[in-house]
């Protein structure tokens, strides 16, 4: 009952994968916090909700995921920790608003669909309520969260390297602006 709902939440067709860790590690890693057992199963049962307890313990395996000796239990405090460390957006784990997404498309594949292959007239609740976007008649998209896009809210983190401080805003590219040394997107 569990393997299925083990293998919707570390990536299946419908499901993303965690960067760089397979089902081996996680399997692994399932083995070193036996509470995602418990989890799982409540993910089985077509939930109408993610409950916060079940989410608390799905962020803990995430993060041991990422970082085995982490006594860490936020994923976006061991983000920032792990970030300092190996300085690559590509070794951090995502962020609990991208893995509340995450956690929700494997609960309705998991729970959901999965949970009444066998119904002949199967009930889906609305994928878009499960970390799915739809846009007017278009195809299902995953959400991957629902934080703002950082390019649009954190320029600092982008610079264009000039030395010189810029008396008016400077286009350097359709819909780039440089401005006192940063590109504002």
């Amino acid at each position: 009952m569990c393997s299925s709902k083990f293998h919707a939440i570390t990536g299946c067709d419908t499901v993303s994968a965690f960067v760089g860790h397979g089902k081996k590690s996680a399997w692994a890693t399932w083995n070193t916090l036996p509470e995602l057992t418990d989890a799982l199963l409540s993910l089985a049962n077509a939930p109408t909700s993610i409950q916060e307890d079940t989410m608390h313990v799905i962020e803990r395996f995430v993060i041991l995921l990422y970082d085995r000796t982490s006594k860490c239990k936020d994923v976006n405090k061991a983000r920032k920790k792990l970030f300092a460390k190996k300085s690559s957006v590509q070794n951090i784990p995502p962020t609990y608003a991208a893995l509340e997404q995450h956690v929700k498309r494997s609960a309705l594949q998991g729970g959901h669909v999965w949970g009444q292959a066998l119904v002949p007239e199967p009930v889906l609740p609305p994928p878009t309520d499960w970390g799915w976007h739809r846009s007017d008649d278009g195809p299902y998209t995953p959400l991957w969260t629902t934080l703002p896009e950082a390019s649009k809210t954190c320029y600092e983190l982008v610079s264009c390297g000039c030395k010189e401080r810029l008396q008016k805003p400077l286009q350097v590219q359709e819909g780039f602006t440089a401005m006192h040394g940063s590109v504002f997107l």
